[in-house]
């Protein structure tokens, strides 16, 4: 329990192990995530290690992995899972895993090589295959224009309705005589039609003529080749010369060009050939993406066995380069930083690897004594990790300091229930909360950056829920509505005449009435059982009951809070051994803050305890105004008899502490190095007599040093002092979203769900369901998640800068451990 309330005590630790038991050694300790070792050779560049080969060859390794894991993934192989407890293959293994894999990933690439190539050639196939069927009515009616004496005109030319032709006459040709004309057919990409035809018609000023037809795509087609369209042409035109030209254009638009027999058997038997060739490619193509599956399914069942090995093995050579080597290469010097709690877990892993390596010589563990600051670790589980993550964020504790987080863990979902307060909002963020930790397991399986969060903090949501529950019943709030479990302790009746002064006239010609507490009966004299009288929620004046009590409960919360701050400055002092501490910092500042901050909440709570006249009573933020002016005049009503005299000595024993912050620790510092230095100066002055050039520039240091005490320690007060004021006027945020908040329930009530409750119509029940669901809509759009964020955020800042910054440095380093859990983890 006590690694929760502060860092745990961490030691360093020398080992000794020979180098045959290394690896497994540093597995068992990897397995054991609770050492991080120390770099030995800090100046020794990356690639002056001694393992960067063995590093480089477990990265090329990895690079193979994720190309397998790739191909699985876009064949639909499911990837089997790894086992608990992977054992890290020794350095002669990690050869046969290196062969094992180049000889898988030659394999598939050869493999997908052969297929796209197959591929390829059915997609030829294909496109031939439809262009001798589509280009029968284009050789029919070349030979109808063949046979004709005169060539026909574009209107005498039948289209059908999947071609398109393009028929142009040159002003001097022949009418005479039989026309010879060759052809040019392919296959182009659909949008590239359009202009490949318009610069065919600018180079030839239309001298051809040029049918096409789109492919009509089949399942096969798009299997095979994807959502590609493309059209099948034919060029008939006159000339060599020409059909040269049109042939550059094809090539310049990247259309496939096929040679097309001129008759109709050779076609109808090219077409023949094309068919069954396309047989055999597709009977090749299916075996051998069964044999890819297969080889796949082969590699899929060891493949995260495969990522573990390499993944520790890399660890392991990154953590190899840590440490030392002896000149005979038979024995490995490291240091580690480990918990002193788990020194005999540590000197068992070693001794466990020892054995599993078969080595004769016991590992060697010895702790010793440094200057070096240890690294900051605190033990979490499941759940206080998410409130260790926002400590974390803030700045990883100095070691030994004190940990926020046992605190944080109540506060912080306290004080967000403060400026959330509705059990209603409350109740479905803890059912969301309770989700979440149930389907923890699915949900992180999504890979997605926001379930992360949520997933992490599903404990922090749930205490949000559920603090939000109790002070929602405090404030008597649940959806802008009010329970009336306990009954008001305030009653109507006994204002009515003979009693009071009411009569039926009166309701009549007032829209406004108050409750007098002074007519008997009234007020019971007794306050509501648990939390704010539901009449407030009918009352008028609600707004402004609400506004000066949740104002003031913010500051006596805050003032609060920030106390408990400073009271924990005084653990870290009594721990450390700071005593000096205690009396010129903790003791100044905690009677700075309740002579000023500290009698403010005697003020409210002495106000709220006693019985005034709301005519005569004084305003609390108008004494506190004048206490501190020592405005006291005669008209200036007080609350209390003597409260002048107090008031005056509060404020000055505020003041005096200022200079005691500022001075005395500065100057008890300066005195102390005098006092060294002149000790040293007589008590050395036989030995160093001329040394005096030496002596001043010593005492030069020291001075410099000295200013900086000064400036420090001023900083520091200046900071407290004024942070006092401000932090406690940062508090009042808890009032403005609570305040907030409870608007905004309150309007969505009144202008959504309300409206439908009145409709009586035909469609008023309709009408009530699209309410009900827009109500619902916004109620979680706009009060759960941004309001919820809002509040989360301000309670966060409160926590961080307010709360913290009174006992908390943060200016460690975190302790890293050698883990492969969390190395396997980052993996998936």
């Amino acid at each position: 329990m006590s690694s929760l309330f502060r860092s745990e005590e961490m030691c360093l630790v020398q080992l000794f192990f020979q180098t045959e038991s290394a690896h497994n050694c540093i597995n068992e300790l990897g397995h054991l995530g609770l050492v991080q070792f120390k770099d030995l050779n800090p100046g020794v560049t990356t690639f002056q290690r001694r393992f960067v080969k063995e590093v480089k060859k477990c990265e090329e390794m990895e690079r193979i992995l994720r190309y397998l894991e790739k191909e699985m993934v876009k064949s639909n192989i499911v990837i089997a899972a790894t086992k608990e407890k992977e054992m890290v293959p020794c350095p002669r293994d990690v050869l046969e895993l290196e062969s094992t894999f180049e000889k898988l990933e030659q394999e598939l690439r050869e493999i997908n090589c052969n297929h796209d190539t197959l591929r390829q050639n059915l997609i030829e196939l294909m496109d031939i295959d439809s262009l001798l069927r589509m280009t029968e009515d284009f050789f029919e009616e070349a030979e109808s224009l063949l046979s004709c004496s005169e060539p026909p005109s574009e209107e005498s030319v039948s289209m059908t309705v999947s071609s398109h032709i393009t028929i142009r006459r040159n002003s001097s040709s022949s009418t005479s005589g039989t026309l010879h004309l060759g052809f040019i057919a392919g296959v182009i990409k659909h949008e590239r039609f359009a202009a490949f035809e318009k610069v065919l018609w600018r180079l030839f000023h239309g001298n051809f003529v040029l049918r096409h037809a789109e492919i009509q795509a089949t399942e096969e087609l798009q299997a095979v080749r994807g959502a590609v369209k493309k059209d099948v042409f034919i060029i008939f035109v006159q000339g060599e010369h020409v059909r040269e030209k049109i042939r550059k254009v094809c090539e310049g638009f990247h259309a496939s060009l096929y040679s097309c027999p001129k008759t109709l058997y050779e076609r109808k038997e090219m077409s023949n050939n094309v068919i069954s060739r396309m047989e055999d490619l597709r009977i090749i193509l299916r075996r051998t993406e069964e044999y890819r599956a297969g080889v796949l399914t082969r590699a899929a069942d060891h493949v995260q066995e495969w990522g573990s090995k390499v993944k520790k093995m890399k660890a392991i050579y990154y953590t190899l380069n840590l440490c030392n080597i002896d000149i005979t290469q038979k024995l490995i010097v490291a240091e580690i930083w480990c918990p002193v709690s788990d020194l005999t877990l540590v000197q068992n892993a070693l001794v466990k690897g020892s054995e599993q390596s078969g080595s004769s010589v016991t590992p060697v563990l010895n702790r010793i004594q440094t200057q070096q600051t240890p690294p900051t670790f605190n033990r979490t589980n499941t759940f206080t990790e998410g409130f260790q993550a926002i400590i974390d964020a803030y700045g990883v504790g100095t070691y030994q300091e004190i940990n926020p987080a046992p605190y944080t863990i109540v506060t912080f979902p306290f004080l967000f229930a403060v400026m959330f307060g509705d059990c209603g909002h409350g109740l479905v963020m803890t059912l969301f909360a309770v989700w979440v930790i149930t389907q923890a397991k699915c949900l992180q399986k999504m890979k997605n950056e926001i379930i992360d969060v949520l997933v992490g903090g599903r404990y922090i949501v749930l205490l949000m829920g559920l603090f939000s529950i109790y002070t929602g019943l405090i404030y008597n709030d649940c959806f802008s509505k009010s329970f009336n479990i306990f009954g008001s302790s305030w009653h109507v009746r006994p204002m009515f005449y003979p009693h009071g002064p009411w009569e039926n006239k009166t309701l009549y010609d007032n829209h406004h009435l108050q409750l007098s507490p002074t007519v008997p009966g009234v007020y019971s004299g007794r306050p509501y059982v648990f939390g704010i009288d539901p009449v407030w929620n009918i009352a008028s004046n609600k707004l402004s009951f609400l506004n000066s009590f949740k104002m003031k409960m913010s500051v006596i919360l805050g003032v609060s809070h920030m106390l408990l701050g400073v009271t924990l400055s005084l653990v870290n002092f009594v721990y450390l051994g700071k005593f000096q501490d205690i009396l010129l910092q903790f003791v100044p500042q905690l009677m700075f803050m309740l002579s000023l901050f500290g009698y403010l909440i005697f003020l409210i709570l002495y106000k709220w305890c006693v019985t005034l006249r709301s005519e005569t009573a004084p305003s609390i933020l108008l004494l506190f105004i004048n206490m501190m002016l020592f405005d006291y005049q005669p008209e200036h009503k007080l609350l209390y008899r003597g409260q002048k005299a107090v008031q005056i000595l509060l404020v000055v024993t505020a003041v005096l502490m200022v200079p005691v912050l500022l001075l005395v620790k500065p100057l008890l510092i300066y005195r102390t190095r005098v006092k060294t230095r002149h000790q040293q100066v007589f008590g050395n002055s036989d030995q160093h007599g001329t040394d005096t050039g030496f002596s001043s520039h010593h005492q030069k240091d020291q001075m410099v040093s000295m200013g900086d005490v000064f400036v420090y320690q001023g900083i520091h007060t200046i900071e407290y002092c004024l942070g006092c004021i401000s932090n406690t006027a940062s508090y009042l945020r808890l009032w403005a979203l609570s305040l907030a908040h409870a608007e905004l329930s309150e309007v969505l009530w009144r202008m959504v769900l309300q409206v439908g409750l009145k409709l009586s119509s035909g469609v008023g029940s309709l009408m009530l369901v699209l309410l009900f669901a827009a109500f619902a809509v916004l109620t979680v759009a706009v009060l759960l998640v941004m309001e919820g964020l809002s509040a989360f955020l301000h309670a966060l800042r409160l926590h961080w800068v307010e709360f913290q910054n009174k006992f908390y440095e943060g200016s460690g380093y975190k302790f890293t451990p050698l883990s492969f859990d969390s190395l396997l983890e980052t993996r998936q």
